[in-house]
């Protein structure tokens, strides 16, 4: 990428940030849902682990990468629904008459959706510390953990920027989302070992990509990794990271020539 077109992707970066921040409700809001998850499951399901097959004796400690993905899951999928505003404002389509670069204008929310999820991350990895959680991988356990959720939430973010420019309906995004959202999470270790999961349901789980990114943090925070489990999962993801980076952009150039 030339200087030139790093430097646009940053601008946009900073135009996309800025309407985050402007909005600090939606902020705090993002960050409920899973603080429930941790203040209530973990406390809810402590005692779970003397099922055994956790690698652990603290619930907390099996939740917390769980819930930083979840999050990073729950809110790449909406990105579709700030690329529709674009639209529907006509914002999209009057930057494509000027020159900023075309690949910038995605590129950008890739980056955007990139810092939130690792913004959120931290935060999530704090107040789990702050409730007792360990993180026996010190800090090269918590940074793959942090890297495989951004590239679930690029995965994710990307494919509903493709679905928003496609579809160009809020109704259809919102239904879709909520179609899979909870499949994807329940079909995944986030609350429960894989030895405690009925056998269809490990199944299914091996070829889930939150799942990937879940196994590749814990066994990465664990007190010994596995370092080829993590790499395979976090080569995975980056594979479908990069194809549903393509595929956004190809599905933003049919749209740059419908307009």
């Amino acid at each position: 990428m030339s200087g030139q077109a790093l430097s646009y992707t940053w601008y946009m970066t900073q135009r996309q940030l800025m309407s985050i921040f402007r909005q600090p409700v939606f902020l705090a809001i993002s960050l409920i849902q899973p603080v429930i998850w941790l203040f209530l499951f973990g406390n809810l399901f402590r005692k779970v682990v003397e099922l055994g097959g956790f690698g652990t004796t603290s619930y907390l400690d099996y939740l917390v990468p769980g819930i930083v993905v979840m999050s990073a899951l729950g809110s790449s999928m909406w990105a579709g629904m700030g690329t529709l505003e674009e639209i529907e404002r006509g914002t999209l389509n009057r930057f494509l008459t000027t020159p900023v670069s075309r690949n910038a204008l995605m590129n950008a929310n890739v980056v955007q959706n990139g810092i939130a999820t690792t913004a959120q991350s931290v935060v999530i990895l704090l107040l789990g510390w702050a409730a007792g959680a360990g993180y026996p991988g010190g800090a090269a356990g918590l940074l793959i953990l942090v890297a495989a959720s951004v590239l679930l939430g690029t995965v994710f973010g990307a494919l509903s920027n493709a679905v928003g420019m496609i579809v160009r309906e809020r109704e259809s995004i919102i239904g879709i989302n909520t179609f899979l959202l909870m499949p994807l999470t329940f079909l995944s270790t986030s609350f429960m070992a894989p030895s405690q999961m009925p056998g269809w349901m490990r199944d299914i789980a091996a070829f889930n990509p939150v799942n990937w990114a879940m196994v590749a943090g814990r066994s990465a925070l664990g007190p010994d990794p596995d370092w080829s489990l993590v790499l395979t999962r976090c080569g995975g993801l980056l594979l479908l990271a990069l194809a549903a980076v393509a595929l956004s952009t190809r599905t933003f150039r049919s749209y740059q020539k419908s307009v």
